[in-house]
């Protein structure tokens, strides 16, 4: 609800607060009292353009501040935790409007744009009379009015949970169709690199291998003279290290007869002559080993220098190729899989189409139904409101498409986010008219009426929980008056409600009366918002229905009709 309203320096303003009821606010005053000065003041707050011709002469910055409390609203949270604006369980917005023509927004005292000051405001509260803040006028609004109204939450729910998974299958198609294309683009390329790749018939390691071999060969006569002669040092030679280690070792075993202390060398000796002997063994086996073959060290030559080559060529190491072999080999089998993979998805994507097709027509179907019942509640609350001859309709239409994927009656058509329906509320007001748009309908009080009506046929559902109207009485008198005044009074039970009105059976059923004056003070004038007890409000009835002068009888006919209001 909103709770109050903080104006200070705007316009004929100099300061005040002013607080609203919960229920049915009525605010009366003279004309050019300064009442349309409060309704400028909520749609400054409300985030509409700003003047700095509003601002009160002599003063430097003109400051309104909106108290909102008991706000529930999943999309307002979403709105202030998307620009990190702390939420609390009053709402507050403020706009500051300097003589220089700057303006500041805040939401919670936090600084914000104009932007997010007037969505937030759009989502609370709903200001009949000025063509900005109408939110019924606007088609977008239609189409949830009406689900509310239908009680079509799982029918949408179902519907967009399928379009959902619809939207994912075709992403995932048009991912795999790019890749298909890319592929098949690079096809030629990707064969002849596979065919080349597979022809040299790449190995893990080789490049290492072949260059330790290259080596080898490249070293055999040195090789072969190193080891003949380690072997000579070693074992065959006259005077070569086995025999002196033998000897020695005869020598150690000959000592330890004697004397025990060398016992513990004799195992040192067995184990150095063993060592001896398994090297010397080795370098025979290896000596005979060596490999003196010319034809084997070109045959590596060659296959080194072209492994470099293709190195070279797609400037990558050995490594690296066996890699690239491996990722196109990847592609080529992608390529022949891609095929039933595509046919695969999009066979479910035909399901998923037949399958929202008929959330499509299901949701729909509710849609209509509901739409014949609001029609005939809207008009008969038209009628009681003073437009007897009133035609309301809710368009449904539908949107052709070629490549739509809703599917009904062999054709197919465009499906939009909560269903394939184009919703639009139009009315005619006097006979003979064709139904218009409802942001087409000329007459201010005439648009509030209307407003009233459908708020009144929406009660229940609408879950705007704010409603000002300005001009609502506009043209109407006597007994629609009156009924105007109980519709006011009617819903402001589910909605708080403030209604500016000239009229005194409108002014009679309100909850709280607040009485606009301007007087002049200090040689300025001002505008002063006050409100008012029994006896003052019995007082600004009857001035009401019988102006400055007042009588006896409009007293007594004012309390009448603040006691049937009670009734």
């Amino acid at each position: 609800m909103l709770f109050s309203l903080y104006i200070k320096n705007f316009a004929l303003i100099q300061e005040l607060t002013v607080e609203f009821n919960p229920r049915l606010t009525i605010i009366t005053g003279e004309t050019g009292a300064g009442k349309s000065i409060l309704i400028g003041a909520l749609n400054l707050v409300l985030g509409e353009r700003a003047s700095s011709d509003l601002v009160r002469s002599g003063t430097t910055k003109a400051v309104i501040e909106a108290i909102l409390k008991e706000v529930h609203s999943e999309k307002i949270e979403s709105l202030l935790q998307a620009a990190n604006i702390e939420t609390a369980s009053e709402l507050i917005l403020r706009r500051e409007l300097s003589s220089g023509g700057q303006s500041r927004c805040f939401i919670n005292d936090t600084p914000c744009t104009a932007a997010l000051l007037k969505q937030t405001g759009e989502e609370l509260i709903d200001l009949h009379g000025q063509h900005e803040h109408q939110l019924l006028l606007h088609a977008n609004t239609h189409e949830t009015l009406l689900d509310d109204y239908a009680l079509t939450t799982e029918e949408v729910t179902a519907y967009k949970n399928t379009r959902s998974l619809l939207q994912g299958l075709q992403q995932q198609l048009k991912t795999l169709k790019k890749e298909a294309a890319a592929i098949r683009d690079k096809k030629e390329i990707i064969d002849f690199q596979l065919k080349e790749l597979n022809s040299i018939e790449l190995k893990s390691g080789e490049e290492a291998s072949i260059e330790t071999e290259i080596t080898l060969l490249e070293n055999a006569e040195t090789l072969f003279t190193l080891s003949s002669t380690l072997n000579d040092l070693l074992y065959d030679g006259e005077h070569s290290l086995y025999s002196a280690i033998t000897a020695a070792l005869h020598t150690i075993e000959k000592l330890a007869a004697i004397d025990k202390r060398f016992d513990l060398h004799i195992e040192e000796a067995r184990t150095a002559k063993s060592i001896v002997d398994e090297l010397s063994r080795f370098t025979r086996s290896y000596t005979s080993g060596i490999d003196f073959n010319p034809d084997r060290l070109e045959t590596l030559r060659e296959r080194q220098l072209q492994l470099q080559r293709l190195c070279k060529k797609y400037g990558r190491t050995h490594t690296e190729l066996i890699e690239l072999k491996n990722e196109l080999d990847a592609k080529s089998l992608l390529e022949e899989n891609l095929e039933d993979e595509v046919s695969r998805i999009e066979q479910e994507i035909t399901l998923r189409k037949t399958e929202l097709s008929l959330h499509a027509e299901t949701l729909s179907n509710k849609r209509q139904n509901a739409a014949s019942r609001l029609e005939t509640a809207i008009q008969e609350q038209l009628a009681e409101l003073g437009i007897p001859n009133a035609t309301f309709i809710v368009s449904i239409t539908h949107e052709e498409h070629p490549d739509g994927e809703i599917f009904s009656d062999s054709k197919t058509y465009t499906a939009f986010p909560s269903g394939y329906d184009n919703i639009e509320f139009l009315i005619s007001t006097n006979p003979g008219e064709k139904p218009r748009p409802l942001i087409k309908v000329a007459s201010g009080g005439e648009i509030s009426r209307v407003m009233l009506a459908m708020k009144s046929a929406l009660a229940e559902s609408a879950k705007l929980p704010i409603l000002i109207f300005d001009e609502i009485d506009s043209g109407i008198s006597g007994r629609v008056a009156e009924s105007v005044g109980k519709s006011l009074r009617k819903l402001s039970r589910l909605h708080q409600i403030i209604a500016i009105t000239h009229l005194p059976q409108i002014a009679a059923m309100g909850d709280l009366h607040l009485s606009v004056k301007k007087s002049v003070q200090q040689e300025r004038t001002v505008t002063e918002v006050t409100p008012l007890d029994d006896e003052n409000r019995l007082q600004a009835i009857a001035s009401l229905i019988s102006g400055e002068q007042i009588s006896a009888s409009s007293l007594t006919l004012a309390a009448e009709l603040v006691e049937a209001a009670r009734e």
